[in-house]
């Protein structure tokens, strides 16, 4: 008997786990693991949000079955997530939505809906972009091209090279944007930067796809939207992939949202039909509890509250690190080569370091990053922060 599974190709592991396990591997007492990208507190713990403990302990005692919900998930879940991402830049009637397993599950159904309205897309992606992102496209055989995006030399968004780039799309092509808190960059469009491209999507007929992965890490649940929210008017057609994993705290729970912006309440019929499709021929149902947290969350004001304060604390710590890396390095070697790190967003941003250097840093100094240098600075604390700026500019310089 032929033994066809064993012809199935070895893939690469994944770069990150591999460094988890490197890390874990590590019995170096002062390590620091800047690589696994999820947020951290003080001590070291991915926490659980007061209020979704408290949403849980509501839904255990109030919930009478978990039967199946729609083939595109509660709409309730829809309402609160559409109004938390989309204000009211779009009426409720124009927008159809699909609960997903995380962010992730959101890009994916995204994509395979795009090429099934345009088989001839070529999806956009920022240089550099999230590594799933291109690798779900190939998985796809969906034809990709880049477009420049972070300047190192700056340490923020070329608005300039960027339009030059993707004045190249053509007429039905996805260009997909990160909402804000770029991942890996951390640098992340101005508003007028984003009305410049929301121009430039409208005159070249181009469907924007937004990644919203951070809301609320950056400059807060409103104002990282602001661009967003701007493209939505300024478009006929727009998808936004939601990640509830970062800011409510759910990253086993799997919650996400595909948003469809539509011209019409006709053509967001037929988009709705299209995303029930899509799911009944993946995962059929969607995953409910983490969803159905999120919508207690939301819709009861003094949960909505404490939420809120839980996450502007978590963004608050994230522009502490920010600032004190940042300090740390200047004061180090006496140059704002690292400046750049106190005006970026969110987790994550580009050291610059060499994969060498990388190397270095973990094996000399038992500091673990992804090999293109990205940190989470989420991994940091008060007390880390001086021995992990030491150990980057002795690499560095």
């Amino acid at each position: 008997m032929t033994a066809l599974l064993a012809g199935l190709p070895a893939q690469e592991p994944d770069k990150i786990i591999r460094l988890m396990s490197m890390f874990a591997a590590d019995d170096r007492p002062g390590k620091i693991d800047l690589g696994v990208g999820v947020y951290r507190t003080e001590t070291g713990e991915t926490p659980i949000l007061k209020a979704v403990k408290t949403a849980e302990a509501r839904l255990l005692d109030a919930q009478l079955t978990k039967g199946y919900t729609a083939l595109s998930g509660d709409p309730a879940f829809h309402r609160a997530m559409a109004d938390l991402v989309l204000g009211n830049s779009v009426p409720q009637g124009q927008i159809a939505a699909l609960a997903t397993p995380g962010g992730t599950g959101a890009v994916r159904q995204g994509l395979e809906m795009a090429i099934r309205a345009n088989p001839d897309m070529t999806l956009w992606l920022s240089a550099p972009t999230w590594p799933n992102h291109p690798a779900i496209a190939a998985a796809m055989d969906v034809p990709v091209r880049t477009y420049r995006y972070y300047d190192p030399a700056t340490g923020i968004a070329d608005l300039s090279a960027m339009l030059d780039d993707l004045a190249q799309a053509k007429t039905g092509d996805v260009v997909l944007l990160h909402g804000c808190c770029h991942n890996p960059s951390g640098a992340d469009l101005s508003r007028d930067a984003w009305e410049e491209v929301a121009r430039l999507c409208g005159r070249l007929g181009l469907l924007p796809m937004v990644d919203l992965a951070y809301q609320g890490f950056g400059d807060g649940l409103e104002a990282d939207t602001a661009g967003l929210r701007h493209l939505a008017t300024a478009v006929p057609e727009m998808l936004v992939a939601v990640s509830g994993s970062k800011n409510f705290g759910l990253y086993r729970d799997r919650v996400g949202i595909l948003l469809a912006c539509c011209p019409d309440g006709a053509t967001r019929d037929r988009v709705a039909g299209t995303m029930d499709w899509l799911n009944r021929l993946s995962y059929a149902f969607p995953p409910d509890h983490g969803a159905r947290v999120v919508t207690t969350i939301l819709t009861d004001p003094d949960l909505r509250q404490s939420w809120e304060s839980e996450l502007d604390a978590m963004r608050l710590r994230l522009i502490q690190m920010r600032q004190a890396l940042s300090a740390e390095l200047g004061r180090i070697t006496g140059t704002d080569r690292f400046e750049k790190l106190r005006h970026q967003r969110g987790m994550f941003s580009l050291l610059g370091a060499t994969p060498d250097q990388v190397a270095a840093l973990r094996t000399d100094h038992g500091v673990y990053m992804v090999g293109d240098s990205r940190i989470n600075l989420a991994g940091l604390t008060i007390e880390t922060v001086p021995s992990a700026a030491a150990a980057i500019a002795a690499a560095m310089t």
